[in-house]
């Protein structure tokens, strides 16, 4: 009896362990609780971070922290008429307007802006706040204030705005002309209504001319980042690692559909905008000085031609009669290569130099003309708003035609012209020169972007009188390159270089 007793026990023992295995198998026929099951790994991937990338990491935090708070969020009411929206490249940052379809509209938009004086300026952009008739200013901290609009300059796109405030948090401002491309930056603003919103990326490119403001006068020269920028974001502040602003978030690349961050952004640099809007504050406009020059980059074949060897400058194309430039000695066809010793070579970065100067300044260029280099002081002016004048064109020109041949076509340039009549001249409103007709697709004169319909009225800095004359130099330039002068039917000259085979 005692025997099966133990037999029995045993086998009860056996038994329960069978079980026990079962349990903690992987068979699945019995779950333990929730609450025993548990959540990741025990260590981290990596133990610690170094020492140099924890102070990285820690820079993105600081400067978060720091900045945020001299950035406010601008909600602005405006006048709009029934085409303006549509018209205006910044549209998709305002909300869909609103009146009936008779009257002028009002629409309701969106931005940001920097704090720039602890008694209430801050710094935004034009397309922010123009046409405003209420804006209002939400600060980091929650506080709401009603603002006035102190002057805009919509040649630059900058603005600035006045709320009644003491003891605010200001903004650092850096220095654009020093930034690199590949720079660590971040956007801080409040994109698609989202306030205080921080993203990071690089400088991707600068002086960036991208077309968006059509006057002939408005000045880009972007920084370009792939921190995303988005609707809301204009007027905020794209910072570097040491929390100092470098510039002023103003536009996106979008493929027009979503109207939202597609890779690019672009921000005004900051020594452009902490000129402008010292002006504004002062003045409630921009005392802005001007060369009087119409500029073009040089591209190779304009540098072969005018003997400057590698394409470097910016090319003088036109003169404002009485400008500036004209009074100082500049000429048509002087390449302009530095302005008070800052290197330039896109039209765009003169122009933000210059725009960030005050009529009445002087500026030293650096000339090359005639295969020498040459310095002339120029004294900004300031540009009558009253004057309709377009960039002056030659009208000095001599009379007189050479009908021996009267059209040729240049194969090797992929470009036939002919002389011109009497009446072709009084409609171009020149004393001489050769009509193109005709510009083969992709060859020389195409790369030029020549086009049928200009006129050319001088090569090699010769006056043109006719075909004899222009097949004359060509021949004499082959293997080089010839400088033409070429005005359209609107009136407007150029300048350009076109490469001559051999």
């Amino acid at each position: 009896m005692r025997k099966k007793n133990i037999i029995g026990t045993a086998s009860l023992v056996f038994i329960g362990i069978v079980f026990g295995a079962i349990l903690v198998s992987g068979f699945g026929w019995v779950r333990p609780s929730y609450g025993d099951v548990k959540i990741g790994a025990d260590r981290p991937p990596v133990a610690q971070l170094t020492a140099d990338a924890s102070a990285f990491n820690n820079a993105f935090v600081q400067v978060a922290e720091k900045v945020t708070p001299s950035i406010v969020q601008i909600t602005v009411v405006s006048s709009v008429k029934d085409d303006q929206s549509s018209n205006n490249p910044y549209h998709f940052f305002f909300k869909m307007p609103f009146g009936n379809d008779n009257m002028p509209q009002e629409q309701e938009g969106g931005g940001s802006g920097i704090i720039i004086s602890d008694d209430g300026y801050i710094l935004t952009n034009n397309h922010v706040v123009q046409n405003a008739k209420q804006v209002t200013v939400t600060l980091h901290d929650k506080r709401v204030f009603d603002a006035k609009v102190i002057g805009t300059d919509p040649l630059t796109d900058l603005g600035v705005i006045k709320i009644d405030a003491k003891d605010l948090p200001l903004a650092y401002f850096g220095d654009s002309d020093n930034i690199k491309v590949g720079q660590w930056v971040m956007a801080i603003g409040n994109p698609l209504s989202l306030a205080s919103t921080v993203t990071a990326g690089i400088i991707s490119a600068t002086s960036r001319s991208i077309n968006i403001n059509k006057d002939r006068y408005a000045v880009e020269d972007f920084i370009q980042t792939d921190a995303a920028i988005n609707p809301g974001n204009s007027g905020g502040a794209l910072v570097d690692l040491n929390g100092a602003v470098i510039g002023i978030n103003s536009a996106i690349a979008t493929n027009g559909m979503t109207q939202s961050y597609i890779g690019y952004g672009f921000a005004i640099p900051v020594n452009l905008a902490k000129s402008v809007a010292h002006d504004l504050i002062a003045n409630g406009k921009v005392s802005r000085g001007y060369i009087g020059v119409s500029i073009t980059e040089v591209d190779p074949s304009t540098a072969k031609a005018i003997g400057l060897g590698d394409p470097r400058g910016v090319l003088v194309q036109d003169l404002v009669e009485g400008g500036s430039a004209a009074q100082a000695d500049i000429k048509e066809g002087d390449v302009i290569l530095k302005v008070d010793g800052k290197e330039t070579n896109q039209p765009n970065e003169l122009q933000s130099y210059v725009a960030a100067k005050r009529a009445g300044t002087v500026v030293k260029l650096t000339l090359f003309r005639d295969g020498k280099t040459i310095e002339r002081n120029v004294t900004l002016k300031a540009r009558d708003e009253k004057d309709t004048k377009t960039l002056a064109t030659s009208s000095k020109l001599k009379n007189g035609k050479d009908l021996d041949a009267k059209e040729m076509n240049y194969d090797a340039l992929g470009m036939t012209v002919r002389n011109m009549t009497d009446e072709e001249q009084g409609t171009y409103n020149v004393k001489n020169g050769v009509v193109v007709t005709d510009v083969k697709n992709y060859g020389k004169a195409f790369n030029q972007r020549l086009s049928a319909g200009v006129v050319i009225v001088s090569a090699d800095k010769k006056e043109i009188n006719s075909v004899s004359e222009l097949t004359s130099i060509i021949d004499k330039k082959k293997g080089q390159a010839v400088l033409l002068k070429v005005v359209d039917d609107q009136g407007n000259s150029r300048l350009v270089g076109l490469e001559i085979p051999k």
